[in-house]
C-alpha cells in the first residue's frame, strides 16, 4: 500500500511539473508599448495576437459633439486654422471597435492594400483610416470637413484619423507613437531626429526600419506626413490582422 501510495505522489508530481512547463512559454503579460494606447476600453492577448477594444469616441473636443449625449462636456465650435472648414452633417456616435493585431509583426509576402474603414488604432483609441474618402475618391473635399484635430465622424458617427491627429502631436509630441496599423507596426508622428519627413524620406509603404524609443533593438514603422497619403501609402507593409465593428 505504502508503495502504491508513493508511485502516486511521484505520479502527480510528474504530471505537476510537465503542466507547468507546457505553459511557462505562454505569455498573456500585455507588452509595456501597447498600454501607451490609452483609449482602449479593453486590452488582452489571444495567442499571437494583442486585442484592443475601443469606443472609438475621442476624448477631445469637437464641433461634431454638437447634439450629443457628450455635448455640455466636449462640445466645441471649430476654432482651426481653415479658413474652408465645411461641417459635415454627421455626429460622433460610440463605436464598438476590435483590433486583432499580430503580436510579432513580420514583413509581408506581397503588400495588401489597406481597406476603406478602419486600418489602425490611435492612441486615444480613434482609429486611423486611409488616404481615400468614399468609393477610393481623393480626399480633397473631405480635408475642409476636418475639425481643430483633423478628424470627423462618417455617416454612422464613427469618428477617425485620415491625416495627423493634432490632439496626439500637441499633447505628446510629434516624434512620438500615435498607434498601430492592423499589420502590428507602429505609426509615429512626422518628426524624427528634429527633421520632418516628407513622403520621399519613406517607402512606397510610408515607412522605413529604424531604432525608436519604444523599440530599441529595431523595428519597421509608419510615419503621419503634411501631404498624401499621409499615413499609409500602397498597403500594409504587414500581414494585417482584423478589425470588428
Amino acid at each position: 500500500m505504502k508503495i502504491m501510495l508513493l508511485n502516486l505522489i511521484t505520479l502527480l508530481i510528474i504530471l505537476t511539473s510537465c503542466h507547468k512547463n507546457s505553459t511557462s512559454s505562454v505569455s498573456t503579460e500585455i507588452p509595456a508599448v501597447y498600454k501607451k494606447v490609452y483609449g482602449a476600453t479593453d486590452m488582452y492577448i489571444d495567442g499571437n495576437y494583442i486585442v484592443i477594444k475601443s469606443n472609438g469616441r475621442p476624448d477631445h473636443k469637437s464641433p461634431y459633439y454638437k447634439s450629443t449625449q457628450w455635448e455640455s462636456a466636449l462640445y466645441e465650435a471649430y476654432n482651426g486654422n481653415n479658413s474652408s472648414f465645411m461641417q459635415n452633417p454627421n455626429l460622433i456616435a460610440t463605436a464598438s471597435l476590435t483590433f486583432r493585431l499580430p503580436l510579432k509583426p513580420v514583413k509581408a509576402a506581397s503588400v495588401q492594400a489597406t481597406p476603406l474603414g478602419p486600418i489602425g488604432v490611435s492612441l486615444n483609441g480613434v482609429p486611423f483610416y486611409n488616404q481615400y474618402a468614399a468609393n477610393y475618391q481623393p480626399l480633397t473635399m473631405e480635408l475642409n470637413t476636418l475639425d481643430q484635430y483633423n478628424g470627423h465622424p462618417q455617416q454612422m458617427g464613427g469618428y477617425h484619423y485620415h491625416i495627423e491627429p493634432t490632439y496626439l502631436t500637441a499633447k505628446y509630441g510629434k516624434h512620438v507613437l500615435l498607434g498601430f496599423l492592423l499589420d502590428g507596426f507602429p505609426v509615429y508622428g512626422p518628426l524624427e531626429n528634429n527633421t520632418t519627413l516628407t513622403n520621399d524620406m519613406l517607402d512606397a509603404c510610408h515607412g522605413h526600419t529604424h531604432a525608436t524609443t519604444d523599440y530599441p533593438d529595431g523595428i519597421y514603422h509608419y510615419h503621419v506626413t503634411a501631404d498624401a497619403p499621409y499615413i499609409n501609402g500602397t498597403g500594409f507593409y504587414g500581414t494585417p490582422g482584423t478589425v470588428a465593428q
